[in-house]
């Protein structure tokens, strides 16, 4: 995301995900629960099995236990998420501190990843991933439903939901990694002969780190699908020119003071319930009713840990920049085919992102209408709806999705 648009949504950050900083604990405790099979589904937990999902916890939430998504359309709110993976990667402070020095540290931390798993594990998989500041709990209209055909799964992004947030730099490339790891050790069980079939989707920065993850060679080929929800990303501009210089210590100095008090100020003002619920209903701007008490939690409660603000500061400087690759790249890359299901009343990532995205595909891939010569086709389905369409009109998402889907993977309807 260019700095332009996380000024822009800074409100959303703490809006459309308060829930998304806070700070790091080491461990998470795990939830006391643990699902049980009934003919191929799990009814309650994101692992039914911990014997079968690698590093996976083997736990879940008390408020799924009883859950049954083939009759409720909505998931059940659990203030302390739902289950837990262990993801163990190079991503942390010391790697990055050595990186800047010019040294080398292969050092490994272990984060606790809040996910959710539902539906038939015999079927292709749906990995959802939610927007910047958002967390897995934004699908809530979604994951019941395209369960009852798919093996669906939702995710909170390192720093964000009820994951761990830990203090370092957070880029593009971590959220890619996290998204990569989780694809194979989780949903493919670490096999790497696996066929199964993996579609991805996102909303707004999670759109970006969909197609970024669904373009990754590691997984590209497990992956049929991409689904980009009002997806944010930076597009090259043919006309800049890029400006070398010695940075200032000073001036540096200064500018990150200045934006650290912009920030935290930005921060304790909007992560109140009043004003979390008043910039949601601004992102809402055709159905507004879906801002609900629940919502608002969940975006608040994880706001309110004690380091919240610095792993948010570090959030929106370290992107400030723009995201590690342009979205011009990415579609290049990608091998699926890809769904654009797009608000169109989305009041910060404008339709003419999408119209971008359509122009700039056919042009690397030729106009290539419903896969007639070959995989990568992009396809547009209109919503009407702001910028986060899954939530304020699901109905129509889950259609699209589901449509979108069933015609990649060939599924009877």
């Amino acid at each position: 995301m260019i700095f332009r648009e996380i000024v822009c949504i800074l409100a959303l950050a703490l809006a459309t995900g308060s829930s998304a900083f806070a700070p790091a604990p080491t461990s998470r405790p795990a939830a006391a629960f643990v699902a049980g099979r009934n003919n191929g589904l799990v009814t309650m937990q994101a692992v039914a099995d911990s014997t079968n999902i690698g590093t996976s916890s083997a736990t879940s939430a008390s408020v799924l236990q009883d859950y049954e998504h083939h009759t409720s359309d909505r998931l059940p709110y659990s203030p302390t998420g739902y289950s837990t993976w262990e993801w163990n990667t190079h991503h942390n402070e010391q790697n990055q501190q050595a990186s800047a020095d010019g040294a080398s540290d292969n050092s490994q931390s272990s984060y606790s990843i809040n996910y959710l798993e539902l539906g038939d594990r015999t079927k292709p998989a749906l990995l959802l991933v939610h927007g910047f500041g958002a967390s897995s709990y934004h699908f809530r209209y979604n994951i019941p439903i395209l369960a009852r055909k798919y093996h669906v799964y939702a995710i909170d992004m390192l720093g964000f939901g009820w994951s761990d947030k830990p203090i370092m730099d957070y880029d593009a490339g971590v959220w890619r990694d996290q998204v990569v790891d989780f694809v194979q050790e989780v949903i493919l069980n670490g096999d790497e002969n696996s066929e199964k079939s993996v579609a991805i989707a996102g909303n707004s920065l999670g759109g970006y780190t969909a197609m970024y993850a669904a373009s990754d060679k590691r997984i590209k080929d497990n992956v049929k699908a991409c689904i980009l929800l009002n997806a944010a990303g930076r597009f090259r501009d043919p006309e800049a020119v890029e400006e070398k210089g010695e940075p200032n210590p000073i001036i540096e100095s200064i500018s990150a003071a200045i934006q650290r008090f912009v920030i935290a100020c930005s921060f304790v003002y909007t992560k109140q319930p009043m004003r979390i619920e008043q910039i949601l209903r601004q992102v809402y701007p055709i159905n507004a009713d879906n801002v609900d008490s629940e919502l608002v939690e969940s975006i608040q409660t994880p706001a309110l840990e004690a380091s919240a603000a610095e792993v948010f500061y570090r959030v929106i400087t370290k992107n400030g920049s723009g995201p590690q690759a342009y979205v011009d790249d990415i579609l290049k890359e990608l091998e699926c085919p890809v769904l654009l299901a797009w608000g169109e009343s989305d009041p910060w990532i404008k339709s003419a992102a999408a119209d971008k995205m359509q122009k700039l595909h056919a042009e690397f891939h030729g106009e290539n209408v419903g896969g007639e010569n070959g995989s990568r086709w992009i396809k547009r389905v209109s919503i009407d709806a702001g910028h986060c369409p899954h939530d304020e009109a699901p109905e129509a998402v889950n259609d699209a999705i589901l449509g979108f889907v069933d015609e990649v993977l060939g599924v009877v309807q």
